[in-house]
């Protein structure tokens, strides 16, 4: 197995996440969405982002609104919901739970050796 196929696995699974987490603090056009996971080195392109937007959306977690722009056609803004903050809240809850758990076995490993 190659380590970049396991982290890619992990990003994958925390993508949906982190895509509620930025859109908590503001709205933000696909783009925006894109550079700050990018940023964060959790690689996304563009065929990754909007099939998640749409399922998010679907679910009634996202929003989205549309807005002119200056330089060309209108964005299509996306935003959290109020369902959406719940659930990002859920899986706060969720993450440190799993960061716990995993911190819990890496350091029984570590004093079993």
């Amino acid at each position: 197995m190659k380590i970049e196929n396991a982290k890619a696995q992990m990003r994958k699974g925390v993508l949906e996440y982190c895509i509620l987490s930025v859109l908590s603090d503001h709205d933000a056009y696909a783009s925006d969405i894109i550079n700050k996971l990018k940023e964060a080195k959790m690689i996304v392109v563009e065929g990754t982002l909007y099939p998640l937007l749409t399922r998010l959306k679907n679910s009634e977690l996202l929003g989205y609104r549309w807005e002119e722009s200056s330089q060309g056609p209108p964005r299509k803004y996306y935003e959290i919901t109020e369902k959406g903050k719940e659930f990002l809240n859920e899986l706060d809850d969720s993450w440190k739970e799993l960061v716990d758990a995993v911190a819990f076995i890496r350091n029984y490993e570590q004093r079993t050796d």
